[in-house]
């Protein structure tokens, strides 16, 4: 019966769903890079798609994320984007909140069972995706309309005035602040890893909008937090039998080549244009997962949906993920494009 059981985590492969898998890879890797966050947004919800349970997705996706941090965080290092000392800090406090974001799924897990555990991810992606993203779209429309210019938050600025021991200076991200105000971003970003693999989108604005950093140092600083939690996650999901190494090692192979051009990326476009691709990308997956959600309804009994109408919300669930896939990618290789465009004039020119 365990082995049945554990059999059932696991689903078939076939060369479509390896392609698939590859391409989501390689979009989530460019996000990464571009971005900062893991990627997880779309990687999570993308093996969903192909009806991989919400634990194992979650668990499979967290495996594959340091090495790709990793390699994202020692490209943008060495363009000077990286501080250091501020992913370390955050990454400790982020480890904790790892820890407690296991417990409360396997918490969800035993309670309602794998469907329980499915509706649970997707209605904290929901929720954190339309929040989260809303906030970062309309600060980012607004750093576009005042020419990219972009501003340090009013939040984070009065934050910075509070002397309260233990105060803390972080060179590269041009800051000074209470390490009491490291504590709750970076348990937050830990926390939301561990629950839905997806601590970036959290621990970015978290550095911008309440530390005070600029989103070129935010993103680069986040692969550092990213690598540190990845491999804690991962050890602990690993020791209980969650991850599929199939998943991990297909989704990596295409985030490798994925994360290093949207790191060249970030030399070649304004800052604003980060925020732009998070946010526009948040709002197009938290569709997706919200046509899901019916589907795990129905089976905890919560909801009396037909066969017919959950195939139909499946079909539209995935194509609003095959959108958010395609829409970033068109964004984050446009605006590299346009950017890179002037600069080969100018070159032309000169020479």
């Amino acid at each position: 019966m365990d082995m049945l059981n554990d059999a059932a985590r696991f689903i078939q492969l076939d060369p479509a769903g390896i392609c698939f898998l590859f391409i989501v890879g390689f979009i989530g890797g460019l996000v990464s890079g571009f971005i900062g966050s893991g990627g997880a947004f779309v990687l999570t919800p993308g093996m969903m798609s192909l009806g991989v349970p919400g634990t194992v997705a979650v668990a499979s996706n967290m495996c594959h994320k340091f090495p790709k941090a990793l390699v994202g965080s020692i490209k943008r290092y060495k363009y000077g984007q990286v501080d250091i000392k501020l992913g370390l800090y955050l990454a400790a406090f982020a480890g904790i909140g790892v820890q407690i974001g296991i417990k409360i799924q396997n918490y969800v897990l035993n309670l309602w069972g794998p469907a329980g555990s499915d509706l649970y991810v997707s209605v904290s992606f929901v929720a954190v995706l339309v929040v989260v993203g809303g906030i970062v779209m309309r600060d980012a429309l607004a750093s576009a309309k005042s020419c990219g210019a972009e501003q340090t938050c009013s939040l984070a600025l009065r934050l910075q005035k509070i002397e309260l021991w233990p105060m803390m200076t972080f060179k590269k991200a041009n800051l000074r602040i209470s390490m009491w105000f490291l504590l709750p971003v970076g348990l937050a970003t830990g926390l939301l890893a561990a629950t839905i693999a997806v601590g970036g989108f959290v621990g970015v604005p978290g550095m911008i909008y309440i530390l005070g950093a600029s989103s070129l140092v935010a993103s680069a600083t986040e692969l550092v937090i990213a690598f540190v939690m990845g491999l804690a996650g991962s050890v602990n999901w690993a020791m209980q039998g969650m991850v599929d190494i199939r998943l991990t090692l297909i989704i990596l192979a295409g985030s490798l080549l994925g994360v290093q051009l949207g790191a060249i990326g970030t030399t070649f476009v304004k800052e604003h244009m980060i925020k732009i691709v998070m946010g526009t990308i948040m709002l197009i997956v938290a569709l997706s997962r919200g046509f899901a959600m019916p589907k795990y309804l129905a089976k905890l009994g919560l909801m009396d949906v037909s066969e017919p109408t959950i195939a139909l919300l499946d079909k539209v669930s995935f194509g609003f993920m095959v959108v958010s896939l395609v829409v970033g990618a068109v964004i984050i290789l446009g605006s590299m494009v346009r950017a890179k465009r002037p600069a080969a004039v100018a070159a032309t020119s000169e020479a």
